[in-house]
């Protein structure tokens, strides 16, 4: 397990902070919960993103159908969610591991389980499969990672941003809410904001998941950002876009920053592997940082 970050001195950014904090006040009532992604498969067609733990592990799968969640495992997590009054923060899994009928089925099982319609996350979602989706899916969320054109193309040289955009538009267009999920630490700088802002604004985003990278064995990454930069990021977000939905991304050895991003306008978090955090200590750990932030966590561990 990684060495639990220390919270730095936010003296730098703490006017940002707190203009953020009143931001949210403004616009929310305090309740924070934690979202819990259920994948459906660790293979990827595709395996080409330098971050991602499925490149590290694309050549060493010989039977990809294998690589995949039982359907009662899935259905057995979704009820888990529901019990723990977590929400489900995604459905998601690699490029190429089941058929359209098969993510039809499992989708309407998880939402029905669930008792509402969910969020996914499952790459260029086709025209057909989102009009048969659609009683059972509220939004979708498009894996952009980084909006900077050239980092881009480097850290995901087969997974362009410009279908998704396209996918955006048509599902806008049929009801479905829209979101991004984005990684803190791949190589941005705070220039790169302004891209961010208008990718916002130009696609009338409902929610943002901002991720902080943990780096993975075999990548060229092996250092994350410090929770000064997460928290810069969210912060902007919220003071920009004062209604949107944002997500925080964490991780058990950097619980210590999750105050920090609730205070920079974090709606809630997610990322974390509950199930090493029902009933103990740590699970208590993250129940304290949000009550640190002034916040009432709605979820349970």
């Amino acid at each position: 397990m990684e060495k639990i970050i220390e919270l730095p001195d936010t003296k730098e950014i703490q006017p940002l902070i707190d203009k953020a904090d009143k931001i949210y006040w403004k616009n929310f009532n305090g309740d924070t919960w934690f979202g819990r992604c259920i994948f459906l498969s660790w293979y990827c067609d595709r395996g080409t993103c330098t971050f991602c733990f499925r490149s590290t592990i694309k050549h060493k799968i010989k039977h990809p159908k294998m690589a995949r969640r039982r359907f009662e495992s899935v259905i057995k997590e979704a009820k888990l969610i529901k019990k723990q009054n977590w929400r489900l923060e995604i459905l998601t899994g690699g490029y190429g591991i089941l058929d359209d009928k098969e993510l039809v089925s499992i989708i309407k099982e998880v939402s029905e389980t669930l008792g509402e319609k969910i969020w996914i996350n499952l790459g260029e979602v086709g025209s057909n499969l989102i009009n048969e989706i659609k009683p059972y899916v509220g939004g979708i969320v498009s894996s952009i990672e980084t909006i900077n054109p050239i980092l881009h193309k480097k850290v995901c040289p087969d997974k362009p941003i410009e279908p998704y955009i396209e996918m955006m538009k048509k599902s806008r267009k049929l009801g479905f809410k829209q979101s991004i999920a984005i990684i803190i630490g791949l190589g941005e700088t705070r220039s790169d904001f302004k891209l961010l802002k208008k990718f916002i604004e130009e696609n009338s985003l409902d929610r943002i998941t901002v991720y902080a990278l943990r780096p993975v064995q075999e990548t060229p990454f092996t250092k994350g950002p410090s929770p000064i930069e997460v928290a810069w990021w969210i912060a902007n977000i919220r003071i920009n876009f004062p209604t949107i939905e944002i997500i925080a991304g964490t991780a058990i050895y950097r619980i210590p920053e999750i105050s920090l991003l609730l205070k920079a306008g974090a709606n809630a978090i997610t990322k974390l592997p509950a199930h090493k955090l029902i009933g103990n200590e740590t699970g208590k750990s993250v129940e304290e940082e949000v009550k640190k932030a002034g916040r009432k966590f709605v979820s349970k561990f």
